[in-house]
């Protein structure tokens, strides 16, 4: 079957040519081609022990997210206590578009975003640089394995973008959000989820302990345990708050907004492609 999948019931997927250093996928924007997925159902990720940069970046993220797909919803459930499932509905709500309007989701996995998005009238599109991630997903969308820095979308295309906790796996913000804002039409809106450190300093304790060593327990219960004491490290690849909300102004947008979710440990960050 072309541009997709022998498996059935597995989703459509358009696939792409790997990215290289600066990118934030697995694809370009060369010819569309599409085949089986024949990863081994639970692959193992090779170690993280140091944070990864440039090209070895891109290749960690991709081989750790084709391995945990088996069961990452399941991990996210059992490790948010549900919350994840909240905090994407807020996001959704918060782009406040119309009906039909043209999402793009990002880093988009499973197709969780992709399914709220679709449940409240809109029309997503997923894009993720894992085809292991893709082929595990549960969502009527169209998926595109490709690069974010390097969309297959026309300028000013797509009325919203979102993206789910995926911002620390990009090697590069500043291209990323230029490529927002080529992408989206004026006024168009961007919600974009990701962990955050919670301002009370109990709760900060708290939360380190949690996130730092019983999530990587909880992975490696479940699912690989390489890849889930690595995801407590990676919190390291993001920028402070400030800097974050000038880097989107930076790149075109207006009216950016971060709010903070469940007392700090997650955070949503909205803006509005200027006019």
């Amino acid at each position: 079957m072309k541009n997709g999948s022998t498996r059935t019931g597995m989703p459509k997927i358009l696939k792409c040519a790997l990215a290289t250093e600066g990118s934030v996928g697995a694809a370009g924007l060369g010819d569309v081609i599409g085949g089986p997925y024949d990863a081994d159902p639970m692959p193992r990720t090779p170690a993280l022990d140091a944070l990864p940069q440039g090209d070895e970046k891109v290749r960690a993220v991709r081989d750790m997210f084709d391995a945990i797909a088996p069961r990452y919803d399941l991990v996210n459930r059992v490790m948010t206590l549900r919350m994840d499932v909240r905090w994407r509905r807020r996001a959704v709500h918060s782009l406040a578009l119309p009906p039909k309007s043209t999402v793009i989701d990002l880093a988009c996995g499973t197709g969780d975003l992709c399914r709220e998005l679709a449940a409240a009238g809109l029309a997503p599109l997923g894009v993720d640089l894992s085809f292991g991630m893709l082929a595990a997903a549960r969502t009527d969308a169209p998926l595109v394995q490709g690069d974010a820095l390097r969309l297959p979308l026309q300028a000013g295309s797509a009325d919203g973008v979102t993206c789910g906790f995926a911002l620390r796996n990009l090697v590069a913000l500043p291209p990323f959000l230029a490529e927002l804002a080529r992408v989206l039409r004026a006024g168009g809106r961007i919600a974009l989820l990701e962990v955050a450190t919670p301002p009370n300093r109990l709760m900060r304790w708290g939360h380190g302990v949690y996130f730092g060593t019983v999530v990587p327990r909880i992975g490696a219960l479940l699912s690989d345990g390489s890849a889930y004491r690595y995801l407590p490290r990676s919190v390291a690849y993001l920028p402070e708050p400030d800097d974050m909300r000038r880097m989107i102004a930076d790149a075109g947008f207006v009216d950016v907004d971060r709010r903070l979710l469940s007392g700090g440990i997650a955070q949503l960050i909205l803006a509005t492609r200027a006019r």
